[in-house]
């Protein structure tokens, strides 16, 4: 679980072309969605570029509707030396019956990134970058 309080890293609604058959949000989409905001979290600690390498299990505890407003939480919890940690939590807001915005909990997740260079080849994280992120 993420410490303290965390900005979203992305938000978005979620829309009728991202449905699975049964007509509840694909979860192919919402993984798509973690990996957008592990990275944007990664993304602060290695700047040139960074590549998704794990993400550890996803359990769905609520399905994602149709017009959700999704919001992706993500913190960076470990670097090591090319690697960075981040963890996600998936939110999704929607109305209740009585028109309030109730939040509901739908995953959280591990994802693991690796800092690159341009031609993709592992790039260690500077110390100093570390330090001034909390992490040496």
């Amino acid at each position: 679980m993420l410490q303290g309080k965390v900005e979203p890293r992305y938000k978005v609604v979620a829309m009728p072309r991202d449905t699975n058959p049964a007509g509840n949000v694909f979860g192919g989409w919402i993984l798509s969605c973690i990996d957008l905001a592990g990275a944007i979290a990664a993304r602060e600690i290695a700047p040139e570029r960074v590549v998704t390498i794990s993400m550890k299990e996803v359990i769905f505890k609520e399905p994602v509707l149709v017009g959700d407003l999704v919001s992706c939480y993500a913190e960076v919890s470990a670097i090591g030396n090319t690697s960075i940690t981040v963890q996600v939590e998936v939110v999704a807001q929607r109305l209740s019956e009585d028109h309030l915005p109730i939040c509901l909990p739908v995953t959280h997740a591990t994802a693991i990134f690796v800092s690159v260079d341009k031609q993709g080849n592992k790039k260690p994280i500077s110390e100093e970058i570390k330090k001034l992120h909390g992490f040496a």
